[in-house]
């Protein structure tokens, strides 16, 4: 009694919907298959990471837009401070030269450290330790051996 089931379920050797007959895919076919989704994986992850770099220049380009705000408010902040030490100097009764000369006396201080704050760390600059260690190898291997 055939019903016309096999009709339904297969496909006709020359339909479109009809699988190739290639067998199973051998060793090339596996590398093949590999090798697209190495690249597409590869390609996945280098576009990740161009966003991400987009993102992180934008992040580095606001934290200097901070940074550069943050120093305006700290200059400000310090005039603000340097101007009520002169004029409570005044208020003292000391000149209003002599007060603005001290405000200025306290900055030049304040310079003269930093400086040698400056002259301190950038003697190491010159990566000093690892001279030093080249150099004794150096002297190591020029000195010939007494054997």
């Amino acid at each position: 009694m055939d019903t016309g089931q096999t009709a339904i379920d297969e496909p006709a050797a020359g339909s479109p919907l009809a699988a190739p007959d290639s067998g199973p895919p051998g060793l090339l076919g596996n590398v093949q298959a590999l090798w697209q989704d190495l690249r597409g994986l590869l390609h996945d992850h280098l576009q990740l990471a161009a966003l991400e770099a987009q993102r992180a220049g934008k992040s580095l380009v606001n934290m200097v837009i901070y940074g550069v705000a943050a120093a305006i408010l700290v200059v400000t902040a310090w005039l603000g401070l340097m101007a009520a030490g002169v004029l409570w100097l005044i208020d003292l009764g000391l000149n209003s030269s002599l007060a603005l000369l001290a405000a200025v006396g306290v900055n030049v201080g304040g310079v003269l450290l930093l400086v040698l704050m400056i002259m301190r760390a950038s003697k190491y600059l010159g990566f000093p330790a690892t001279v030093r260690s080249l150099k004794s190898d150096a002297s190591l291997l020029s000195k010939p051996d007494a054997s």
